[in-house]
């Protein structure tokens, strides 16, 4: 049996990222965030329902998400659901969560120019230079077919 699992969020922090690090150094930050969906009712009244969110963030992007975002700030998460478990006063406890593979910064941090980097990129192509020129639509209309 087939299985896929994959996650795509755009919604807003609800607060600042917590930035730690494991004890081998490497970056993890968790992002709380809120995903607002609305909807009518059978009656066809207006309804908005928010879901919040933990979307936890590894290495180099980890450190970039908390360098740049903030509270309020829109993004986009791409990843997957996992789930955690541990023990606390003899109880099991878990959660799901979303290990980002990718986020991106929407918006820009305080209604002007962006101080930072637009977006996040994948953990495997976060030291990875973005071309600097994008093709020209000319050039790309010149590779349609029909």
């Amino acid at each position: 049996m087939a299985s896929f699992n994959r996650v795509l969020l755009i919604g807003n922090l609800t607060k600042d990222p917590e930035l730690r690090y494991t004890p081998s150094g490497t970056a993890v930050a968790n992002l709380r965030l809120a995903v607002n969906s609305v909807f009518k009712t059978q009656a066809g009244e207006r309804k908005e329902e928010t879901c919040f969110v933990t979307v936890v963030v590894w290495g180099r992007q980890a450190e970039t998400s908390n360098q740049y975002l903030k509270k309020g700030r829109p993004v986009f998460v791409e990843g997957r659901l996992i789930t955690r478990s541990w023990e606390t006063d003899g109880k099991t406890r878990s959660t799901m969560e979303v290990r980002a593979d990718r986020v991106q910064f929407l918006g820009s941090p305080s209604g002007g120019r962006t101080e930072g980097p637009s977006a996040g990129s994948r953990d495997d192509e976060a030291d990875a230079e973005a071309p600097s020129e994008a093709p020209s639509e000319a050039a790309a209309d010149a590779d349609v077919p029909f």
